[in-house]
């Protein structure tokens, strides 16, 4: 019989690389020119689990998130990480505030539609749901790869993906 190959998929992400991205953000904003002489700051929550960021206007705190991703890209992490979801806040003095939250973490609905998408597009390929992972099982490494292509590309997921424990 021929041995299976697997991998497993997690929704979840580096916080280091995080904070360096975001450590990388506040110092292009101290540097930039556009934000000379404002009070622009971006910063983790109290938890970090998301991301505060605090602008004079609208188009600062776009910017800041327009940096942060830029930085999130050039460190290999997932731009479906960022939660923007939550509206932007008035708050005194004429400054707006955004909170935006981390993604991690895959919900039982999220996996399912996943394991089923594996089914339709690779049959031969098994996914199993084992609690917040998906386990993807083959006979064939080239149809293990094409599950990890087909997934990177899909824009239905909304979640960041990362594949592990592949042997």
């Amino acid at each position: 019989m021929a041995k299976d190959f697997s991998f497993d998929i997690e929704s979840d992400f580096d916080m280091m690389e995080m904070t360096n991205a975001l450590d990388q953000t506040q110092r292009e904003i101290s540097q930039r020119y556009d934000f000379k002489g404002t009070d622009s700051s971006i910063e983790f929550d109290e938890d970090k689990k998301g991301l505060l960021l605090l602008g004079d206007s609208d188009y600062k705190v776009d910017a800041m998130i327009d940096i942060i991703e830029s930085k999130m890209v050039s460190r290999g992490l997932s731009l479906k990480i960022l939660d923007k979801s939550s509206p932007k806040e008035y708050a005194s003095g004429d400054r707006t505030r955004q909170k935006v939250t981390f993604k991690k973490g895959m919900d039982q609905e999220k996996a399912k539609k996943i394991t089923k998408k594996i089914r339709e597009v690779y049959p031969k390929a098994k996914a199993q749901v084992q609690g917040d992972t998906i386990r993807v099982s083959s006979s064939s490494k080239d149809d293990l790869q094409g599950v990890m292509s087909m997934l990177k590309t899909d824009e239905a997921i909304d979640i960041p993906l990362q594949f592990t424990n592949y042997r």
